[in-house]
């Protein structure tokens, strides 16, 4: 079988990944499948992030839904496998000149906003509600995967499970997510399988899971 090609349901399949400093010989995700990439600070979980994206340069194999990355003009690469940071940019006055599509009502309800929000400054938004519509600002274009840097590090407990809520439903929807964090108990309420960094290495899947 062509090593390009995925099982039915298998969204993003990376295989023998180099980039600067870090390395993955082996990482996938499944249409519905969360998977909670773990270790500690500076281990190399935003880089791993940044050259699947393909924000920094890489080699190796990467697919999604069984087409090599390199049949994907890079933008549209991107808004498949949408890469959203612990601290995302923003770079205009308006909140609105940050999403790359309007997004609608029901969409910036479920983040916990009005739709006047829109016409807000973006500096009287707190860290917090950054984070939210960064991610609501991902969801508008569809992606097939998400690329999480810690979704909810700004977040308080009941925002944080309005968000885990919302991504399980990206999940139930056929959606894949890679996330990064620090907190055991959502990787559980994710349900998500755990793979861990290492002074920039993934490590393999241990035998008996």
């Amino acid at each position: 079988m062509d090593d390009s090609v995925g099982g039915p349901t298998q969204l993003l399949r990376v295989r023998d990944l180099q980039a600067t400093a870090v390395r993955c010989a082996q990482l996938e995700v499944d249409a519905g499948q969360c998977v909670a990439l773990t270790g500690a600070s500076g281990s190399g979980k935003t880089r791993l992030f940044r050259a699947i994206a393909e924000l920094d340069p890489c080699q190796g194999v990467l697919t999604l839904q069984g087409k090599r990355r390199e049949q994907f003009a890079a933008p549209h690469w991107r808004r498949q496998v949408m890469f959203v940071p612990a601290e995302p940019g923003w770079w205009a006055v308006q909140v609105l000149a940050h999403f790359y599509r309007a997004p609608d009502k029901s969409l910036l309800k479920q983040f916990g906003f009005a739709d006047e929000t829109l016409d807000w400054a973006i500096d009287r938004l707190s860290t917090g509600e950054r984070q939210r519509l960064a991610l609501a600002r991902a969801l508008v274009l569809e992606p097939r995967v998400l690329l999480l840097d810690e979704p909810t590090s700004a977040l308080d407990d009941d925002n944080k499970r309005a968000v885990e809520s919302i991504l399980l439903d990206f999940v139930a929807a056929g959606g894949g997510i890679i996330f990064t964090t620090h907190e055991p108990e959502q990787i559980a309420r994710m349900r998500a399988s755990e793979r861990r960094i290492e002074a920039g290495e993934v490590l393999p899947v241990k035998c008996c899971q």
